[in-house]
């Protein structure tokens, strides 16, 4: 199993994280392939945490790396499916200020627009 999924739709792209911790193991990975989407012209992204129980430093790190790109591009990047402990770590972290943050899949589709 690798660490995350990336589905391309149209404009914009999915990236779903399919391991229970968003942390040094898998952060540099994550950076590499959001500078790759950025640089293939996807400006909108998705990010599903559904699967993701525990974010770190470098986590959240890797999150701020796809936010300031989507933004430089003029798009948006949201996060989606937050578990409790991961959305708490946002909260704390304050960067509910600066990062769109969405209940599903679906409202983050509506938050890109």
């Amino acid at each position: 199993m690798t660490e995350f999924t990336i589905h391309k739709k149209d404009q914009h792209a999915e990236v779903s994280i399919n391991v229970d911790k968003l942390d040094s193991s898998v952060s540099p990975l994550l950076k590499s392939e959001l500078v790759i989407l950025n640089s293939d012209g996807i400006k909108y992204i998705l990010f599903d945490l559904k699967n993701a129980r525990y974010c770190d430093s470098s986590g959240l790190s890797a999150i701020l790396v796809g936010n300031r790109l989507c933004k430089n591009a003029g798009g948006k990047f949201v996060l989606c499916n937050l578990n409790d402990t991961v959305k708490k770590l946002i909260s704390i972290s304050q960067l509910d200020s600066i990062i769109h943050i969405a209940n599903s899949i679906e409202e983050g589709l509506q938050k890109l627009s």
